[in-house]
């Protein structure tokens, strides 16, 4: 039977290999990470701002976000984290956390050491090429929710988390991106949309009240999903799943990104 760190790995790879082209020897040396599996409570922090970590973290299991903390303790969440996703890859060239990641549900994590991921980075160039891609893809999704936040309307914003995640969740193979599994309070969510909760739930009703979708005990289900990508202004190229993957390849004029279809 898969192990929930090897299932971990295993979804990791399936990542990876959305957006990049690895060998069946580079797809074994990922799989052959290994790591410390920690289970970790809802609103319980994986990884707290100024602390200095020598792993970084892949989720195994629940939601996870990272989020800047205010000095009167309010949160703003950035970017959420599925099964499958390291979230915090970057933390192998930048130990020390800015940033807080929390568990949103029951969750657990598998610290990889970085210095596994330095090994793997060295030896295998596609690898590290592959690592830099992945980030790029985090990046991208934190420039999207910088313009969601900041020029949106509350409905729209709503709906745009709700687009990404379906997406995301099917893209992972979570589930259909019309029916999937978002374990947030609509506390939570008002941490991510910039909302008060009060807010959250008077838009998730006036969206629910337009048929577009229901959200209820951390179950979506959409029941028009082009009308809802409409309200949302939701075009997913951000999120870099649409292009065959990338490899390096040596080639007359040197080194070169190809598409591997």
């Amino acid at each position: 039977m898969e192990t929930s760190q090897n299932a971990a790995l295993s979804a990791f790879l399936r990542r990876l290999l959305i957006r990049s082209a690895l060998t069946l020897e580079e797809q074994q040396a990922i799989l052959s990470l290994t790591g410390e599996r920690e289970p970790v409570p809802a609103r319980i922090d994986v990884v707290s701002p100024g602390e200095t970590v020598d792993t970084s973290c892949l989720v195994s299991k629940g939601l996870v976000a990272r989020y800047d903390q205010m000095l009167d303790g309010q949160r703003q969440v950035t970017s959420y984290y599925i099964p499958g996703d390291m979230c915090d890859l970057h933390s192998v060239v930048v130990p020390k956390a800015s940033w807080s990641i929390t568990a949103v549900s029951q969750s657990s994590v598998v610290r990889i050491p970085h210095r596994q991921l330095r090994t793997l980075c060295l030896d295998y160039p596609s690898i590290a090429l592959a690592f830099w891609r992945d980030g790029t893809v985090d990046a991208s999704i934190f420039a999207k929710w910088v313009g969601n936040l900041g020029r949106k309307n509350a409905k729209a914003r709503i709906a745009h988390i709700i687009c990404e995640m379906g997406t995301r969740m099917e893209a992972a193979g979570l589930g259909p991106r019309m029916s999937f599994e978002f374990n947030v309070t609509q506390e939570q969510l008002s941490d991510a949309s910039g909302l008060t909760p009060v807010h959250v739930n008077r838009t998730l009703q006036d969206i629910r009240g337009d048929g577009l979708l229901t959200f209820s005990k951390g179950h979506v289900e959409v029941k028009n999903w082009d009308a809802l990508v409409s309200v949302a202004e939701f075009d997913p190229a951000y999120l870099m799943l649409a292009s065959p993957p990338h490899r390096v390849v040596a080639t007359g004029r040197g080194l070169e990104a190809v598409h591997v279809r």
